[in-house]
């Protein structure tokens, strides 16, 4: 096997990105402080040709340094707004037949490995701060709570991390419906 090189893994350009047909799903940031865990959903979105990542609460907008340090360009791709409250995007995405799925830990959530998706449906994941996770009034208007789940000592993941491994998932189920 060889390692390859950039010009060999054929990614899109930002034209290309913009014109593709994007994966029906929609990140939603609530209260995250970190810069850098911004800056890596974003690429985690970017590599799965996310729709649009809504950014609320005290999360940062582009453009910022420390975002573009784990975003590589990401930003440049992903379309992204910035709505305030959090509670206003969730009623938003409802209104629009978006099915809204909160990442949290919480009585009879839905672990992620058994959650399923429906053909033709678009899904809105929502992660919230790094200390206090998604906020109830979240929870309590979402369509339902996915949880990823944990084995060990430490009863959370990075919120990024958490992005990424949701995102990959909800994909790799959609794409397996196509």
């Amino acid at each position: 096997m060889k390692k390859l090189v950039l010009d060999e893994l054929n990614r899109k350009n930002v034209q290309e990105f913009k014109q593709a047909e994007k994966t029906p799903i929609i990140v939603v940031l609530d209260d995250i402080r970190s810069l850098h865990n911004i800056g890596a959903i974003f690429r985690s979105s970017d590599a799965f040709l996310i729709e649009k990542i809504y950014l609320c609460g005290i999360t940062a907008t582009p453009p910022n340094k420390e975002i573009h340090k784990t975003a590589l360009g990401a930003t440049e791709t992903v379309a992204w707004e910035y709505v305030k409250e959090v509670d206003e995007v969730v009623s938003q995405l409802k209104q629009q037949n978006i099915k809204v799925y909160a990442v949290e830990q919480v009585e009879n959530a839905t672990m992620l490995h058994d959650f399923k998706v429906t053909a033709g449906v678009k899904y809105a994941v929502v992660f919230g701060n790094e200390v206090k996770g998604v906020a109830q009034s979240v929870v309590n208007n979402a369509d339902g709570v996915l949880e990823i789940p944990q084995l060990g000592t430490k009863h959370s993941l990075n919120v990024s991390v958490s992005a990424g491994i949701v995102i990959w998932d909800v994909f790799q189920k959609l794409q397996a419906l196509v």
